[in-house]
């Protein structure tokens, strides 16, 4: 599909907002805020909906602190973010302000995401307040997250709050004009990479960090973009410096770079390769792996062969053959279930575990495949 095309029809754009787009010298900019807020409130007047991925926490509570560097503890980034979140949306507000339009703050861990109640709560604040006119502005919850439930960046965290709001593109603001073939700034025979529909070994093995800083650098935006490349869902990444960039990337001028997905699937499913978190891990054989690679069969206790974890009856669990993930699925039996039946055909396991059993491990409509990927993000 033409690219232009494609991002002309977009109606939820959630854009992600990098720390150099925001700041100067380790402080926020007012006038980099300002123009933010002036191109989304462009996306608005054109009859678009916004959600707003922004980080710049950290920098701003640096600035506010008075710190020189960046600390390296742990306690005192977290102290840095705390003051700084405040300091974040206050800029964001005044400058939205001039717009009329208000703005939402919400705050995440991957954990908020993992849990299915949560998430789909996520979602309903989310529709709620686009539906009152309200930008929210979604960032990563620095003060609480430890490594267990930290995104790690929020190009990720961006990835799957598009996938959890069900938008139609997600952009990352950067301080680079897209992917480029090598580093631009050293190699005058860098090219632009103008669209990406599959990630080739070639687009995976892009690395470097993007220019001014930030966590998430150039590999972080290839694993962004290739979540929403298996969600379904177009992204592109932009030069936040470039004037007015939103609305002629939507117009459909060649700017950045953008991944076109082939077909969408179902948010459920979405939430299953990517936000939720496998309690334990199926091993099954070569047949059964065979048979649910169809997409059309459900995983029967006579293709396990062994259970990892603990879990109970309607927990997610990682389908593995070998050392590869074959999909996620929500288990209708529980670890120890699974355990004293593995092998059997449907008629045995039922003995053992009375006829109300069921007789699908994990029915096929619970179930996405992983189609080769790591989705243990």
């Amino acid at each position: 599909m033409d690219r232009g095309r494609l991002l002309s029809k977009a109606r939820l754009v959630v854009v992600k907002v990098g720390t150099s787009s925001i700041t100067e010298r380790l402080a926020l900019s007012r006038e980099k805020i300002g123009a933010v807020a002036r191109q989304v409130a462009a996306l608005r007047a054109e009859g678009r909906d916004v959600i707003l991925v922004s980080s710049g926490a950290i920098a701003a509570g640096l600035s506010r602190l008075a710190l020189k560097e960046r600390p390296r503890e742990m306690g005192m980034l977290q102290a840095c973010a705390a003051v700084g979140q405040g300091e974040l949306m206050g800029a964001y507000s005044e400058a939205f302000a001039g717009y009329g339009i208000p703005v939402a703050q919400i705050l995440l861990t991957r954990e908020d995401l993992q849990s299915r109640g949560r998430y789909l709560r996520i979602r309903h604040v989310l529709e709620t307040l686009i539906k009152a006119g309200v930008v929210p502005i979604v960032n990563e919850n620095d003060t609480v997250a430890v490594d267990e439930i930290k995104f790690g960046d929020n190009d990720t965290l961006s990835a799957l709050v598009a996938s959890n709001a069900g938008a139609d593109l997600l952009v990352l603001m950067s301080s680079m004009d897209g992917l480029f073939t090598d580093d631009p700034a050293r190699s005058p025979a860098a090219v632009k990479i103008g669209v990406v529909d599959r990630i080739s070994e070639e687009i995976s093995g892009l690395s470097g960090k993007s220019r001014l800083g930030g966590v998430g650098g150039i590999s972080a935006k290839v694993r962004a973009g290739r979540i929403m490349m298996e969600c379904g869902i177009p992204m592109a990444i932009v030069d936040s410096k470039m004037p007015g960039v939103l609305s002629r990337l939507l117009a459909g001028e060649p700017v950045g770079t953008v991944f076109v997905p082939k077909m969408r699937i179902d948010n459920k499913l979405q939430w299953m390769l990517f936000s939720s978190a496998a309690r334990g891990v199926v091993f099954i054989d070569d047949g059964a792996a065979k048979a649910l690679s169809s997409g059309k069969a459900s995983l029967l206790p006579s293709g396990v062969l062994s259970v990892k974890g603990i879990f109970r009856r309607g927990d997610l669990v990682s389908i593995m053959s070998g050392s590869s993930e074959v999909g996620r699925g929500v288990s209708n039996l529980s670890s120890d279930e699974l355990e004293s039946v593995a092998g059997l055909q449907t008629v045995q396991a039922r003995r053992v575990l009375g006829e109300a059993a069921p007789k699908e491990v994990v029915q096929h409509d619970n179930l996405v495949l992983s189609g080769g990927m790591d989705a243990g993000i």
